[in-house]
């Protein structure tokens, strides 16, 4: 098929790369002139595995083009619409002037037949007012919602092999067309038996907000237990392995640390809870502005560690901050938790030296006024306090014994917990972690 994909960042890089390894014909649009040259030469703008690899087999093999002007979209049947949904200024609201603009866009090169997608996530209604839209242009477009539920850093792996597929479709014959053509765009995950969900497009919106929604509630769950675990001198990972061990519980998204962030979860629960209070049902979802409370606590807790294991002050003394982006694998840096404690303790006083395997530039960028290190052992030498907040495997993997002579306080405080404790303290490192003894 030939597929247009509107929106080039994170989400459409991807899946506009993506539908060309598995055999469309896709052109990628954007208005960042710069993004798309990129995108066109094979460079992916992002950090994200496996990406280029993809960008430059699908230039090389002609099956994916990138452009400026939604007039490349000219004979595509499948219009993906991929654009952010930041969160308003000053609101908790998500700004949908992207999506809209996306739509008028398209509409001077619909066909009767097409089929527009939504990838967006949007708030709930507004799948059906972008099709009264097209409706009203006469454009003769049907559009559905296909919700993405992908990982950073394994976004790829997410897009070829999802582990369900949402299609959200108008009833009659217009559903049935639009199930038509996206199950030929998916024709490979449907073939290797992905469970496919189609419904209204009220529940294909709410699917994604809901999934973000509990995600971001287990993990403040287990944060809000580290700290009380901090208070009864319990140890949170531990009472995590107990809790994960129940199947209806389940072990993943329990790990205490500083919290989630990313481009995400923080605005799309801000965005869920604005919305169902336009809906006048805000009581329904009241919890997650604490959710949302508990998250953003957690990084001045650690910041305020770091200054209690400094006997009471950071002025100019050393901290080596392991993490910039919000989490691995990614260079994302949106809402980064990891991001956000270098600042509060540069703004400290702190001579901060911060690394970070990909995000480093975009870094630098938001705040030139941090120290960075590209070599992790640069960045450790002389530090009186080491703070790990981005959980990369060379993080993780550090030897305590080795890097314990670059370092001028064996002092380490764990914003993750995923060192080994006993190893580090065997090793003559003060350890601290959140939520353990």
């Amino acid at each position: 098929m030939r597929i247009s994909v509107i929106g080039c960042g994170y989400l459409g890089a991807v899946h506009a790369a993506c539908m060309a390894q598995l055999g469309h014909e896709v052109v990628g649009v954007d208005v960042d002139a710069a993004k798309v040259e990129a995108l066109a030469s094979g460079s992916a703008p992002i950090f994200e595995p496996g990406l280029e690899d993809l960008l430059q087999a699908g230039a090389a093999s002609g099956r994916l083009t990138f452009a400026t002007g939604t007039a490349a979209v000219r004979g595509a049947r499948v219009h993906f619409v991929a654009v952010g949904t930041p969160q308003r200024r000053g609101e908790n609201a998500a700004d949908l002037s992207y999506v809209d603009a996306a739509i008028e866009g398209l509409l001077p090169h619909l066909a009767p037949g097409d089929l527009v997608v939504g990838k967006s996530t949007v708030p709930v209604g507004t799948a059906a007012r972008l099709q009264e839209r097209l409706d009203e242009a006469g454009s003769g477009a049907v559009l559905a919602w296909n919700p993405e539920f992908l990982r950073e850093g394994f976004a790829v792996r997410d897009t070829i092999s999802p582990d369900r597929l949402v299609y959200g479709v108008p009833a009659g014959e217009p559903g049935e067309r639009a199930r038509t053509l996206l199950d030929e765009v998916y024709a490979d995950a449907l073939g290797r038996g992905t469970p496919l969900i189609v419904t209204d497009y009220a529940t294909a919106e709410l699917v994604k907000a809901a999934a973000n929604a509990f995600l971001a509630t287990k993990i403040s769950f287990i944060n809000a237990m580290s700290e009380i675990a901090d208070a009864a001198g319990a140890d949170v990972t531990a009472l995590a392995d107990a809790l994960g061990h129940d199947v209806r519980i389940g072990r993943r998204f329990l790990n205490a640390g500083i919290g989630f962030g990313g481009g995400c979860l923080p605005k799309d629960i801000r965005a869920f809870t604005a919305r169902a209070e336009e809906l006048g049902r805000g009581e329904s979802v009241a919890f997650l502005k604490e959710i949302d409370a508990i998250n953003l606590r957690r990084r001045q807790q650690m910041v305020d560690m770091v200054v209690e294991a400094l006997d009471g002050s950071v002025f100019q003394k050393k901290v080596t901050v392991l993490g910039l982006a919000f989490k691995p694998e990614s260079d994302d840096v949106r809402d980064s938790p990891a991001l956000d404690v270098a600042v509060r303790l540069h703004g400290l006083g702190a001579h901060v030296v911060a690394t970070d395997p990909a995000a480093i530039p975009t870094s630098l960028r938001l705040h030139p006024q941090l120290g960075f290190a590209t070599d992790t052992r640069d960045a450790l030498r002389g530090a009186e306090a080491v703070v790990l907040v981005t959980e990369w495997p060379q993080y993780r993997d550090l030897d305590p014994v080795e890097v314990g002579g670059l370092v001028a306080s064996r002092l380490v405080l764990d914003g993750r917990n995923v060192l080994d404790a006993a190893a580090w303290r065997a090793a003559g490192w003060t350890y601290r972690g959140m939520g353990r003894p």
